[in-house]
């Protein structure tokens, strides 16, 4: 019986295994992957374990900073050792309640999508007796990679266009309670490979650089975004950038001479590469049928469990393996979840191993976007257990737990 064999029997499934020194490998291989000045903030969305989170600044090395976009993510840095002055707040839809929360327990660094929310920040700043340097976030015209999810360059509730910059900037440099410190851009997610990765970085260092000698935007830190890839369900390792360093260096040379002397300050994000090789699911097989000729394996574990898009067919197909060894053979079917719906489908017509009531099967690279991206209350099931290892030893069991509170409940 293999290791995370023993844990699903003792601990039961679905159940969620991440190893907190593949966490501590991957943020080693990606700061070493960007120039020795940058900074790298960890996107928390990613995967929000407390654990996780804590792995991301100990342990030796450069640690991240935290990219937040909730109240609820603020409360997991600050519990995982981060202070408020360490993260980024993020997100088109900040509201009063939250902002105030924020400002209360230190953050003082914010990614601004429109007009309003810059002034919705300066407000709550002012109140405060504080100002918020604030990064603009700029949804350009131009991109470079034209594979991956784009995230600039369409219509969006994300950043402002950046065609309108130039009309909106004095606007936008008077707002009390704020200062207009640099610019936040994020074009793609998931980069295809490492030359289209490189060359969305360097169009993305080529528009700061024209926002700040064209239009006179303020650049004192410059967040360049992410888009750095991982497998997500199907074996595979993480890429590594070997010629990243190199370009970003060079790009930066150009556009931006005074950047080593920290003039700007320059950063990246990430949350699937960081997160995403450290986390297996383990489920257990509950039943097998057949209709009409196709095969359906049904699991104790489904998209309440698996990242909710995936009944949407955003993260299909996976793999899955046997914990017990298994020859080569293979067959097909559809894995499905235990829920009472015809959209808990995990994999369509899919090659599996030959499996049976009662086996444990594995999907691998699930530590990103699994349990909190899932449709975690839907039907009431309880979430599945999640357990964080260090060096074969368990650190921790946990499992989140939905209460209802009833009475006065703050407004956010």
């Amino acid at each position: 019986m293999t290791a995370h064999a023993e844990l699903a029997a003792r601990y039961g499934t679905p159940l969620y295994v991440y190893d907190l020194d593949r966490v501590q490998a991957a943020r080693r291989d990606l700061f070493a992957s960007l120039p020795e000045e940058f900074a790298l903030f960890y996107a928390i969305k990613a995967n929000p374990h407390p654990e996780v989170v804590r792995a991301m600044r100990e342990g030796g090395g450069r640690a991240c900073r935290a990219e937040i976009s909730s109240t609820g993510e603020l409360a997991v840095a600050l519990a995982a050792g981060f202070s408020g002055a360490d993260c980024l707040y993020t997100g088109p839809g900040k509201t009063t309640g939250e902002l105030h929360e924020a400002i209360a327990k230190g953050v003082r660094t914010f990614s601004v999508e429109s007009v309003t929310d810059l002034r919705r920040i300066g407000s709550v700043a002012s109140a405060h007796g504080v100002v918020a340097d604030c990064l603009l976030r700029i949804n350009s015209v131009s991109a470079s990679a034209t594979t991956s999810i784009r995230m600039t360059g369409t219509p969006s509730q994300f950043g402002i266009d950046s065609e309108t910059l130039a009309t909106v900037l004095p606007e936008l440099t008077g707002v009390p309670g704020t200062r207009i410190a640099g610019a936040h851009l994020f074009p793609l997610s998931n980069a295809r490979d490492e030359d289209s990765l490189i060359a969305e970085f360097q169009n993305t260092i080529a528009v700061a650089a024209r926002l700040q000698e064209e239009i006179g935007v303020p650049m004192d830190f410059v967040d360049i975004g992410g888009g750095f890839s991982a497998p997500y369900a199907v074996p595979g390792q993480r890429p590594r950038y070997t010629k990243l360093r190199t370009e970003l260096e060079a790009a930066l040379d150009t556009h931006f001479p005074r950047w080593r002397e920290g003039t700007p300050e320059f950063a990246c994000e990430s949350g699937r590469y960081l997160a995403g090789d450290c986390g297996e699911l383990l489920a257990e097989v509950v039943n097998i049928k057949e209709s009409r000729g196709r095969k359906f394996v049904i699991l104790d574990a489904g998209i309440n469990t698996f990242g909710g898009m995936s009944g949407l067919g955003r993260l299909l197909p996976p793999a899955v393996r046997l914990t017990h060894p298994a020859g080569d053979a293979e067959e097909t079917a559809s894995l499905v979840g235990p829920l009472c719906t015809p959209g808990d489908v995990i994999g369509r017509e899919i090659k599996v191993p030959p499996l049976k009531i009662g086996d444990i099967v594995a999907v691998p690279n699930a530590g990103a976007y699994g349990v909190t991206s899932s449709l975690l209350m839907f039907l009431g099931r309880p979430a599945p257990t999640e357990i964080t290892v260090r060096g074969g030893e368990i650190v921790s069991v946990s499992r989140l737990e939905h209460q209802r509170a009833y009475g006065a409940v703050a407004a956010g």
